[in-house]
């Protein structure tokens, strides 16, 4: 799939003011400084499409972007950030969990995971939440181009380790990615095209 039109739609901590159209949904959230607007822009070929920065927490809402006119990507505020005033962090946690839990549109999130770290509890614990709740995610490892083949499957299978020990049944279905290089882009935007057709034919 090619993104050939990307456009902002609205930004809001509020779910009830979402978009209401009935499209295709897919988030996009990780740790603060994963990387997560560099990959949107890689994504959609537009370096300035989301907010980019290297201070950490810089997405603090609820942003849509449509997608060729019928689906939305959505950039949401990163978790685990610790500079940010505990009652930041409380609304954040909020409003995140409410978009998660209320979102009818909601198709799949994608979980950004950075692939030069050994697993994080805080990664680990928001996958679990997800996972209770029965919400469809894959993960991405970002920033792939950093470390070497060996250290990147390293670090791969020991998530797989950590998350099947943790009584997972099955390890998410997931993307190695840089914004570098590009590397993941074709899979990720096939993945969604997929799962789009998938949707209209069902």
């Amino acid at each position: 799939m090619q993104i050939k039109k990307a456009v902002f739609e609205i930004s809001n901590s509020d779910v009830s003011k979402c978009p209401k159209e009935r499209i295709p949904e897919y988030a996009f959230i990780g740790r603060s400084n994963v990387g997560k607007s560099s990959l949107i822009n890689m994504l959609t070929n537009n370096r300035k499409l989301a907010k980019t920065s290297g201070t950490p927490g810089k997405t603090q809402l609820i942003n849509h972007f449509k997608i060729n006119d019928n689906w939305f990507l959505v950039d949401l505020p990163g978790y685990g950030y610790a500079r940010v005033s505990k009652k930041i962090k409380r609304t954040f946690q909020s409003f995140i969990k409410n978009y998660f839990l209320q979102r009818e549109q909601l198709i799949c999130s994608f979980v950004l995971i950075d692939s030069r770290h050994e697993p994080q509890r805080i990664d680990v614990d928001f996958m679990q939440f997800l996972g209770e709740n029965q919400i469809p995610f894959c993960i991405i490892f970002t920033k792939s181009d950093k470390l070497t083949p060996t250290v990147l499957k390293r670090n791969i299978a020991a998530y797989k380790e950590k998350l099947l020990t943790d009584s997972w049944d099955i390890f998410p279905e997931y993307f190695v990615t840089s914004s570098t290089s590009k590397d993941g882009k074709e899979s990720v935007l096939d993945f969604i095209h997929k799962v789009n057709e998938d949707l209209k034919n069902n």
